[in-house]
């Protein structure tokens, strides 16, 4: 993205090779096939699926050819795909998890994810979550995200018969941690709110923009009424996990089939839950600051 390719794993992070780099900078360790723990479990991280994205999101945009090689290895790999819901009732206590879980997740709403995006997935019989940045498909609503192909708001409902859990991407994708409590209490529930209206239920789930969050946007988003909130990390996550700060593995253009097969094998990255290290924590700080400056930025 424009401004924070180097989110030294808080955020985006830098796909292959970043988790080597972050176990050696103790940031985590490297899960390798078969490691004696926590199971490991991968939830993948999606933006728009298309051949011609605009240059911003290029970077994190894979293909149709692409997609559908990735949902193909996730079929072969025999793990059993869940919702963002499976998660939050292991963690809270409710439920057990099913063998070997693998979810599938979207951020933003681009303008693929109730066609081709929801096709591909619903020819496989594969389950998702799609965390929605309201201000950038509602109607006359308004968000920092740049330009690019977004769906509906009217659409989301048609998310759901095709198989995928919605849940909160905010209302504008700021970087909720650098925000003023009134302004965060904005974007945590009128999002929901918005959401709840279209669908006619609750919505309990979130997801911060480019992953960035504190223990106080944390604690506010409980207080929300999310049960869940998804980070980025590009980490495994686990059954273990937080409930406010679940890892994802962030896709991106360069990452190949094998990438994939490694990350539904439980390899190739660090497992959380685990610290964050010096380069996260002074990324964070730096960000922080620089708000101070300038005010609320695009989280990407």
């Amino acid at each position: 993205m424009r401004t924070s390719a180097r989110a030294r794993g808080e955020g985006r992070g830098d796909g292959r090779g970043r988790a080597e780099r972050g176990a050696r900078d103790g940031e985590g360790p490297i899960s390798p096939p078969g490691a004696v723990g926590s199971p490991a479990i991968p939830v993948f991280l999606y933006h728009s699926v298309m051949d011609d994205p605009p240059d911003w999101i290029a970077e994190f945009t894979v293909t149709p050819k692409q997609f559908a090689a990735h949902l193909d290895a996730v079929v072969r790999s025999g793990r059993t795909p869940v919702t963002i819901s499976a998660i939050a009732d292991h963690l809270a206590g409710r439920a057990t998890l099913p063998p070997r879980p693998v979810l599938l997740t979207f951020d933003d709403g681009f303008a693929d994810l109730p066609g081709p995006t929801a096709e591909a997935l619903a020819e496989r019989a594969l389950p998702a979550t799609a965390y929605l940045t309201t201000g950038a498909i509602a109607p006359g609503g308004r968000s920092l995200l740049p330009p690019a192909p977004m769906m509906t708001l009217d659409r989301a409902a048609e998310l759901e018969r095709y198989g995928m859990e919605i849940g909160s991407h905010t209302v504008t994708h700021a970087q909720l941690d650098t925000l003023s409590g009134k302004d965060l209490a904005y974007e945590l529930r009128s999002s929901k709110a918005v959401l709840e209206d279209a669908l006619g239920h609750e919505v309990r789930h979130l997801a911060y923009p480019h992953g960035y969050n504190s223990p106080r946007v944390r604690a506010m988003s409980a207080r929300a009424g999310y049960e869940t909130a998804t980070a980025v990390r590009h980490a495994l996550s686990s059954d273990r996990d937080e409930r406010y700060r679940i890892a994802r593995l962030i896709v991106r253009r360069t990452h190949t089939v094998a990438d994939v097969e490694g990350w539904l094998a439980g390899a190739g990255a660090r497992v959380a839950p685990y610290r964050d290290g010096p380069k996260t924590i002074a990324w964070r700080w730096y960000r922080r600051a620089r708000a101070v400056v300038h005010g609320p930025e695009f989280a990407g």
